[in-house]
């Protein structure tokens, strides 16, 4: 039985990952390095102090991981306010479908809580979400499960259970290592990102099927 549906949040949301691009480019250059949007995909899903880290030290960077956490997440947030953006296209619907349904959802995503925030803020669907929790706010981010272990566990659910919707390689990769099933979704903006170990692969979220085939291709029934 399907106890839980569990949601990414950038790139599957919200389609963010242009601006977390350009954001950490801009940070780069900040703090006087460079490096490629091309380079900067094999991080996405990944939460930022261990990207940061990871960055530091192959770039050789002089300031503190904490110093270049504050820059980018001001510099996130201002222009997340500034940006016209609306959720993906689908989401919606497809929120409201699992809430018809009686399914409790939730979002386990790697940005900090400050960025979920001001995501679900904007787009006015903090409410819908039974649980949020930040690959922060956990030991370790993805690809590690702990952030997708943790939602199901605040959703009162089995992990073979849930099902997750990502649009990276690290986050079907941790949903996987969790025991979930995944739905992976291609977000052009999100990069070359290798989504084969998803149990489904969808273009768009409208393709994602009706509930009535949930069992056939995911082995989870809806009673």
């Amino acid at each position: 039985m399907l106890e839980a549906f569990i949601f990414d949040m950038d790139g599957v949301i919200i389609d963010s990952e242009p601006l977390h691009f350009e954001v950490d480019l801009d940070t780069m250059k900040y703090y006087g390095a460079e490096i490629t949007q091309k380079e900067l995909e094999k991080y996405v899903g990944m939460t930022n102090p261990e990207m940061w880290g990871l960055i530091k030290q192959d770039y050789s960077l002089s300031h503190s991981v904490e110093d270049i956490l504050r820059y980018q997440l001001e510099s996130k947030i201002k222009a997340l306010r500034a940006a016209p953006m609306e959720p993906i296209q689908g989401i919606k619907n497809f929120i409201e479908e699992m809430k018809q349904l009686k399914i409790p959802v939730g979002i386990a995503s790697s940005s900090p809580p400050e960025f979920i925030k001001e995501v679900l803020l904007k787009f006015g669907i903090a409410e819908e979400f039974r649980c949020v929790v930040s690959g922060e706010e956990v030991a370790k981010g993805k690809p590690a499960p702990d952030v997708y272990l943790k939602a199901a566990e605040l959703l009162g659910a089995e992990p073979g259970r849930c099902l997750v919707l990502e649009d990276s390689a690290h986050g079907i990769a941790a949903a996987k290592a969790a025991g979930m099933k995944c739905i992976g979704y291609i977000n052009a903006n999100s990069g070359n990102q290798d989504l084969s170990r998803a149990d489904l692969i969808v273009s768009r979220i409208q393709d994602i099927p009706c509930t009535r085939a949930y069992e056939h291709i995911y082995g989870l029934s809806l009673i």
